[in-house]
């Protein structure tokens, strides 16, 4: 996929700007806080129709409009004209493709097949479990059929289930969210299991090529375990079978229910899940967020932006968009070195990187056209 054109209208500091990119990418030349990142953050909008940064949609408008709009035009095995806007008064967003308004917004999603490599992507590793829930959920809504609606289907039966807990509606009002919640759930844990285990090895494997040490291991945890006596020893398991993941929820589910009645929350599910990232150490392994050194948890994060941009090329089949925002600067010389050449010998496709100065532009060095950004505006 190659992104063409980009419209810009008050979008962050970028103003109203029309930009033509190269095929082959462009590296984007600024001093820090003049609106690298957030043009990065504007292409990606438009895979996913939100920030990478977390940011709510009504921060994303210039300071001075209500509303922003961005456009883009994409060539490849599937060409298409992607916009998408948002009313921050009205407190409504819109997107379009081909022209059409999206009925949902769902069936919009993964037009660009793009991947963000950024230095805040160590919270990935660093920080808790609900990080890396978070990079599962967008990374499977993008692209795996169904996740999206399981997810949101989810969510609502967890929301109504709480909120019956927390009003003390009695057991027959929580129980009446049950079904939903394990059917959904069942599926949403299952998705990630299965993505989890296809791309552990692979993941390994990234980190050994850019750290040339031990690997770091992924596996995925469901919430599953026995309350009563039992361990979660084994509970990796439980999410390779679906059907398996819903009896066991279903028994999670009566196990639990006084002490959701207590706790006014359900307790498991997979927005209890865990992606487990762990290091071994002396014949233990341990968790990579709290025993892990600095360069171990930057290279887990950069494998797990390795393996999202492969799971692109398997399930979409065609190179992903690489959106690099500075994503080398807190890494050493030979890492840097390892993790060009893997994108590379991966057959890297368009690159757009952003970097505060020229010598810092590192990846495809020269043949990239250069760029420059000065308060929001980009100098082609």
């Amino acid at each position: 996929m190659v992104l063409r054109e980009l419209e810009l209208r008050h979008f962050r500091n970028l103003g109203v700007q029309e930009l033509h990119f190269p095929p082959e990418g462009v590296a984007v030349i600024g001093d820090n806080a003049q609106g690298k990142t957030n043009l990065l953050e504007a292409i990606y909008y438009l895979e996913s129709f939100r920030s990478f940064r977390g940011a709510g949609d009504g921060e994303l408008a210039a300071f001075s409009e209500d509303v922003f709009y961005l456009r883009g035009s994409v060539e490849g095995d599937r060409p298409a004209r992607v916009s998408a806007g948002y009313d921050r008064k009205r407190k409504k967003k819109k997107v379009s493709v081909d022209g059409t308004d999206a009925v949902r917004i769902a069936g919009a999603l993964g037009r660009l097949g793009a991947v963000v490599f950024s230095p805040s992507d160590v919270e990935l590793v660093s920080g808790g479990p609900r990080a890396r829930r978070r990079f599962l959920d967008i990374l499977l809504s993008l692209n795996r059929k169904g996740y999206v609606e399981a997810l949101a289907g989810y969510r609502k039966a967890l929301a109504q289930r709480n909120a019956a807990l927390k009003a003390n509606a009695g057991a027959a009002a929580v129980v009446a969210w049950d079904r939903g919640l394990v059917e959904q759930g069942a599926r949403v844990t299952h998705l990630r299991h299965e993505w989890a285990t296809t791309w552990s090895s692979p993941f390994a494997t990234y980190c050994t090529a850019i750290s040339g040490c031990d690997p770091v291991a992924m596996t995925y945890r469901p919430n599953l375990g026995n309350a009563r006596g039992g361990s979660r020893a084994g509970a990796e398991a439980f999410g390779a079978d679906e059907g398996l993941v819903r009896e066991r929820f279903e028994v999670r589910l009566a196990e639990t229910r006084e002490t959701d009645a207590q706790r006014g929350v359900t307790t498991v599910g997979p927005h209890r899940d865990e992606l487990h990232l762990t290091i071994s150490s002396q014949g233990r392994s341990l968790p990579a967020r709290t025993f892990g050194s600095g360069g171990q948890r930057r290279t887990a994060a950069l494998a797990l932006r390795l393996a999202e941009a492969a799971t692109i090329r398997r399930e979409r089949g065609t190179e992903p968009i690489l959106l690099l925002d500075d994503a080398f600067a807190e890494l050493d010389e030979g890492r840097s070195r390892q993790v060009m050449e893997l994108l590379a010998g991966e057959g890297a496709g368009q690159v757009v990187l952003t970097a505060p100065k020229e010598s810092d532009a590192r990846l495809r060095g020269p043949s990239l056209e250069r760029w420059r950004i000065r308060e929001g505006v980009v100098e082609a």
